[in-house]
């Protein structure tokens, strides 16, 4: 089992950078696939980027592609998700996500997929 914790939220304005942080404690990241998911009030969960347990495939969603970056630090048992030329339609409580290793990779864009969460972060972005 994992725990995971987000980290690295707040308000910027538009056209900023925020890096989001996804520390893992109990196992390592290197044993599942680790994602992002954002949700927006109202909303349902969205995916929006993920990376798999090799650390050797990534995938982002298109609306964020070209902005976000997913990677992760081995060493440090984190996974992170670099955002610039943030946009007002990004804001939203940010998630991440472990699944165990395996499948589609439309799979790693369910959120239903998805076997651990952390409690998520604010991001807000203004115009």
């Amino acid at each position: 089992q994992v725990q995971l914790v987000e980290s690295g939220g707040g308000l910027v304005q538009a056209g900023g950078s925020l890096r989001l942080s996804c520390a893992a404690s109990g196992r390592t990241v290197s044993s599942y696939d680790m994602g992002w998911f954002r949700q927006a009030p109202g909303n349902e969960r969205e995916f929006v980027a993920a990376i798999r347990r090799s650390g050797g495939s990534t995938y982002t969603a298109d609306s964020v592609k070209g902005r976000f970056t997913i990677s992760r630090v081995a060493a440090k048992n984190t996974v992170y998700l670099q955002m610039n030329s943030l946009k007002p339609e990004d804001t939203a409580v940010y998630y991440c996500a472990a699944k165990y290793g395996g499948g589609s990779a439309n799979s790693l864009k369910a959120h239903d997929q998805y076997d651990y969460w952390g409690q998520g972060t604010q991001v807000t972005v203004s115009s």
